[in-house]
C-alpha cells in the first residue's frame, strides 16, 4: 500500500479534480460548491440520467457526464456518499426535467439513502423521478450479503452507458428506467486486488487495513477497501479461474446470481481498479478471454478493457459479464453500448464542433425554498399542530440520555444526540415561523429542518420518510380545501412506508426503528386512533429488547449488554409518537 501522493489534502484533491473536467470537455460545467458536474443546457429535451457516489472511483462518475451518457454526476468526499442536498440540487437545478429524471446509484447504504432522500424530495415537489439501484458484485455471496444484497461495482458503468444512449434517442422515463433495471438484472461482476489503497490525508496507522502478504491476493475486495470473500496465494490463471467460477458456476448457490450459457450474447468488461499498468491489464484481459472460451465456451460479442471505475490507485482489476437481453424497444443493448458518447471518461472522442460552440445560455435561477413548497388543499389547526409537535419534540429531548445510553451499548452513541439536535432545531422553527393552516406546507417546513440538522443513517431515514409522506399527502389531497383526517394521514403514511422500503431492507423484527414505525402506521390505518397507534409503537420498541439485529451497527456488536436494552432508534421514535399523542389529546 503506497502512502505517497502528489496532493495530500483530500478536499483540495477532490475540488481540483472536479474543476479539471470542464477543461477537457467543454460541453459540461462544474458546480463546485455542490460537487456537481452537469451537462450544459441547450441540448434537445430528453430524460436526464444522474449518478454519483464517493470520490476516488474516477472516471466514474463525473467524467461520464456528456452527450449520450450522464446528464449530471454528484460527488462526495473520498469513498463517502454525497449528501441528499447535493443530489437534490442536481435534480432540481442542474439537469433538464421536462421529460423526467432517472437516478442510477450503486448499492451502498449511504448512496441509496442519500440519493433516495433526494428522489423523494423531488417527487414531493411534483417532478417525475425514478431510481434504479445496481448491485452486481458476486464477491460477497447471499449468506454474507444478507438483506443488503450485492454491492455495486464496475458493472454499473454498463447500465449508465446503455440508458444514457437510450435517453438520447428520446425514450420515455418509464422505458429508460425499465431498461436500466433490465440491464442491472443481467450483470455480474467480481474484483480482486493485491493490496489495499491509501486515502490521501490519512496516516498509514489511521488507514489500519490488514495488509496482504507479498504473495497474497484478495478475491472480492470492494472498491472502498472492504474485505473480500477470501485470500489466497495463486497465479493469474488460478485467480481468473476462481473469479469466473464465482460469476458463472450454476452449482454455487451462494453466488449464482445470473445464469449465462454459451448460446447467450455476452459483453465482457475488464476494469482497472487504478493501479494496474496498461501493459499488465492487456495480459489480464487476454487471460480472461481465453478462459471464457476454453472453460465456459463463451465468446463475448463485445469486449471493453480499460479504466472505468477505480478504487483510487487500487492494484487490482474486476471482471464484469453482461448477458444481453431484449429491450423490447427495437433497439438492442449492443447498439446502445456502441452508440457514441461525448464524455471524457468514455472511449469516444469529443467532436471538434463541440470545442467551437459558444457559451450556452446561463443557468436558470434557482427557486427559493418557499417557491418549492407548493400549497395543498389539506387544512389543519395550526395552534393544535404546534402544540402537538412541541409536546413530541420535548419528549424526545427528555428521552435523549436514555437513547444515548442505549446507543452507547449497541451502536456508536450518536443516535440520541442526533435526535435531540433535530428536535431543538424544530422547536426553534416552530417558534419563529408564521402559522400555516396548510398541512403540506407545515410538513415541508419540518422536512427542511430535518434535512439540514439531522445527519447519519437515522437522519436520512427520517428525511426520506417525511419526503415520501409529503408526496403521499399530495396524492391524497381533495379537489377543494378540506380538514385533514386520520384516514388521509394513514393513507399517506402507508405510501411512505412503501417508498422507504425501496431504500432500506429493514422490516419489523430487524431491531431498527421500523419495529416502532410499522406498528404505528398499521394501527392508525386500522383504527384511526393516534393514542392506540402510539401505544403500538411503544410496544414495538420495547419488543426489540433481546432481539438480534439484522441491520445497522448493532450487527457487529459483540459481548454482553445489548440484550437488555431496546433499539435506540425505535425507542426514540416511540417517544416522539407518544409525545405527539399526548399533545393532540390536550
Amino acid at each position: 500500500m503506497s502512502a505517497k501522493h502528489f496532493i495530500n489534502d483530500p478536499t483540495h484533491l477532490v475540488n481540483t479534480a472536479l474543476r479539471s473536467i470542464p477543461h477537457t470537455n467543454p460541453s459540461v460545467s462544474c458546480d463546485l460548491e455542490n460537487k456537481i458536474i452537469y451537462l450544459k443546457p441547450g441540448s434537445s429535451p430528453q430524460v436526464s440520467i444522474i449518478s454519483g457516489g464517493g470520490s476516488g472511483h474516477e472516471p466514474s462518475f463525473a467524467s461520464f457526464v456528456g452527450n449520450g451518457l450522464l446528464s449530471g454526476a454528484v460527488a462526495g468526499t473520498i469513498f463517502a456518499s454525497p449528501s441528499a442536498e447535493q443530489v437534490r440540487r442536481c435534480i432540481l437545478h442542474r439537469v433538464e426535467k421536462e421529460k423526467g429524471v432517472l437516478v442510477v446509484v450503486m448499492n451502498y447504504t449511504g448512496d441509496v439513502l442519500n440519493f433516495g432522500m433526494a428522489v423523494e424530495k423531488a417527487r414531493a415537489s411534483g417532478l417525475e423521478v425514478d431510481m434504479v439501484v445496481v448491485g452486481d458484485d458476486a464477491g460477497v455471496g447471499r449468506a454474507k450479503g444478507g438483506k443488503v444484497g450485492r454491492r455495486g461495482i464496475a458493472g454499473t458503468v454498463l447500465v449508465q452507458k446503455i440508458v444514457g444512449a437510450l435517453a438520447a434517442k428520446g425514450a420515455s422515463l418509464k422505458q429508460v428506467s425499465d431498461v436500466a433495471q433490465l440491464t442491472a438484472n443481467n450483470i455480474v461482476s467480481i474484483g480482486s486486488s493485491l493490496s489495499h489503497v491509501h486515502v490521501p490525508g490519512r496516516t498509514v496507522a489511521e488507514a489500519g487495513e490488514d495488509e496482504l502478504n507479498e504473495s497474497e491476493v484478495e478475491i472480492g475486495m470492494g472498491i472502498h477497501n472492504e474485505p473480500g470473500s477470501e485470500r489466497k496465494t495463486t497465479d493469474l490463471p488460478g485467480l481468473v479461474k476462481t473469479m469466473l467460477s464465482h460469476c458463472l458456476d450454476a452449482a454455487d448457490k451462494d453466488r449464482n446470481f445470473l445464469n449465462i450459457s454459451p448460446s447467450d450474447e455476452v459483453v465482457l468488461l475488464v476494469n482497472n481498479l487504478g493501479g494496474v499498468s496498461v501493459l499488465e491489464l492487456g495480459g489480464i484481459t487476454n487471460e480472461v478471454i481465453e478462459q471464457l472460451a476454453n472453460d465456459w465456451k463463451i465468446k463475448p460479442v463485445r469486449i471493453l478493457a480499460g479504466t472505468f471505475m477505480t478504487s483510487l490507485n487500487g492494484l487490482g482489476f474486476s471482471i464484469t459479464l453482461l448477458k444481453v437481453a431484449n429491450t423490447g424497444l427495437g433497439t438492442s443493448m449492443l447498439e446502445l453500448l456502441d452508440a457514441p458518447a461525448e464524455a471524457n471518461g468514455w472511449s469516444a472522442a469529443i467532436k471538434s464542433g463541440t470545442w467551437k460552440k459558444s457559451e450556452t445560455a446561463s443557468l436558470q435561477k434557482e427557486p427559493s425554498s418557499t417557491e418549492e413548497a407548493q400549497p395543498s388543499t389539506l387544512k389543519l389547526d395550526p395552534s393544535l399542530a404546534k402544540l402537538a409537535m412541541t409536546a413530541a419534540l420535548n419528549r424526545v429531548i427528555v428521552a435523549e440520555p436514555d437513547i444515548t445510553n442505549y446507543d452507547t451499548i449497541v451502536g456508536d452513541g450518536d443516535c440520541g444526540i442526533g435526535l435531540k439536535r433535530g428536535a431543538e432545531a424544530l422547536l426553534k422553527m416552530l417558534d419563529k415561523s408564521k402559522k400555516v393552516d396548510d398541512a403540506l406546507i407545515f410538513l415541508q417546513n419540518i422536512i427542511q429542518v430535518v434535512e439540514i440538522t439531522m445527519d447519519g443513517t437515522s437522519g436520512a431515514i427520517y428525511a426520506i420518510f417525511l419526503n415520501a409522506l409529503a408526496h403521499g399527502l399530495r396524492q391524497n389531497s381533495p379537489s377543494s380545501p378540506e380538514p385533514i383526517t386520520p384516514a388521509i394521514w394513514a393513507k399517506a403514511l402507508e405510501s411512505s412506508l412503501q417508498s422507504l422500503s425501496k431504500y432500506t431492507p429493514a422490516q419489523p423484527g430487524d431491531r431498527t426503528l421500523m419495529d416502532a414505525l410499522y406498528p404505528f402506521v398499521t394501527t392508525l390505518s386500522k383504527t384511526g386512533d393516534i393514542a392506540l397507534s402510539a401505544k403500538a409503537a411503544e410496544d414495538g420498541a420495547k419488543g426489540t429488547r433481546g432481539m438480534k439485529a439484522s441491520l445497522g451497527r448493532t450487527v457487529y456488536v459483540g459481548g454482553e449488554g445489548w440484550q437488555g436494552v431496546p433499539d435506540p432508534g425505535a425507542h426514540g421514535l416511540a417517544e416522539l409518537l407518544l409525545g405527539l399523542s399526548d399533545g393532540l389529546s390536550k
